[in-house]
């Protein structure tokens, strides 16, 4: 199945793939955006050209995810691992503890940056059954006066997902990097969501980061500058050079979802592309052996298990032969790992699955 301008599937855990409408909008505006005689990647962060870039894509995040105006909108450098430590230098003051949810790899290097801040207490952990499994919040035993719960609602490495939003009396934060805009979101219920621009947003390089005020107003008094929230939010995301690039890109992608039918036609389209797979798995008669369990399975990431590691290797071998690009599944969990974020095509997931049903008929 040919694809435009002779692209593979990209089925890697990140960066992701981007809408190719996206992608030829920046090729357009490359050496001369919109008249101003250069690239977006080269005009001063404080022109104006670039001021209007950053309001409109701020405008449109918060149009596709209905952020409520008590919320600051930042776009900051340094990834979700840099927040990992932001948030405890930040909102774990001592005498108080805050709760982890730990729910796959992230979750685990979330809680190790919080381990070097304070008081933290580990509120559920899968890995004992090698993290296959997203709690109830309802059955775990939540403090009101934590400093913070924190849970990562994707968890790219283990495929496992959380699909409702959560409340806590506690403040609730939540690492979003690898779902955040496949679906909607009750952002009133969270103090603090964070997420990476590469999976579903755009190249790296950019984090986002939605937080209410009063939250922010926690923060302490003495903070070194550059992981300081307030003074982020004080300087609209300009303390500092912003990641204008990456940026724009993000704002491209926002004004593709809002015309695609927003996070409604989002959800729909990335759960029928998950569906397509995880019926190959399922119909497999035991062959592939999804890695979550299915009320936990991830519309993101998709993990499964074939027979052995010999299979596993032919399996990656000859999809790559077809076009099928990054399957190979992390060392933790061994297997195959299909990324399908929101811009990976649906024909994708349709070559992936007609493969895996032709792959078992011929090993199994």
């Amino acid at each position: 199945m040919s694809q435009p301008y002779n692209r593979v599937f990209n089925f890697s855990a990140g960066p992701c793939t981007l809408p190719v409408e996206v992608l030829e909008s920046a090729k357009e505006d490359l050496l001369n955006y919109k008249g101003t005689g250069m690239s977006v990647m080269e005009m001063s962060h404080r022109s104006k050209p670039f001021e209007k870039i950053l309001a409109e894509t701020e405008a449109d995040l918060r149009t596709l995810l209905s952020i409520p105006d008590n919320y600051k909108v930042l776009f900051l450098q340094g990834g979700a691992s840099l927040q990992f430590s932001m948030i405890p230098l930040s909102f774990l003051a001592a005498g108080q503890t805050a709760e982890y949810l730990v729910t796959g790899a992230w979750g685990e290097k979330a809680l190790e940056a919080a381990n070097l801040v304070g008081s933290t207490k580990v509120v559920f952990d899968g890995k004992g059954d090698n993290f296959r499994a997203a709690p109830d919040f309802g059955t775990l035993d939540l403090s009101a006066d934590a400093a913070y719960v924190h849970f990562t609602s994707n968890e790219t490495i283990q495929g496992v997902e959380f699909f409702a939003d959560p409340t806590t009396a506690a403040p609730l934060v939540c690492d979003m990097s690898s779902d955040i805009l496949s679906r909607s979101v009750d952002v009133s219920k969270y103090a603090l969501i964070y997420a990476g621009a590469q999976k579903n947003m755009g190249p790296a390089g950019a984090t986002v980061v939605i937080a209410r005020e009063d939250f922010i107003a926690k923060g302490p008094g003495k903070m070194h500058p550059i992981l300081d929230y307030k003074l982020h939010a004080k300087n609209s995301s300009m303390y500092n050079t912003p990641p204008c690039w990456t940026i724009y890109m993000c704002g491209l992608v926002y004004k593709h979802l809002l015309a695609t039918g927003g996070l409604e036609g989002s959800n729909k389209r990335n759960t029928e592309k998950a569906n397509t797979i995880y019926q190959a798995i399922d119909s497999s008669g035991g062959f592939y052996n999804g890695h979550a369990e299915p009320s936990a399975r991830s519309i993101m990431n998709v993990t499964f298990t074939l027979p052995s590691e010999e299979l596993t290797s032919a399996f990656v071998k000859e999809s790559e032969s077809l076009n099928m690009d990054g399957l190979k599944g992390h060392r933790s969990v061994g297997g195959i790992r299909a990324s399908i974020y929101n811009a990976f095509p649906l024909e994708g997931c349709q070559v992936l699955a007609s493969f895996m049903a032709d792959f078992a008929a011929k090993n199994g």
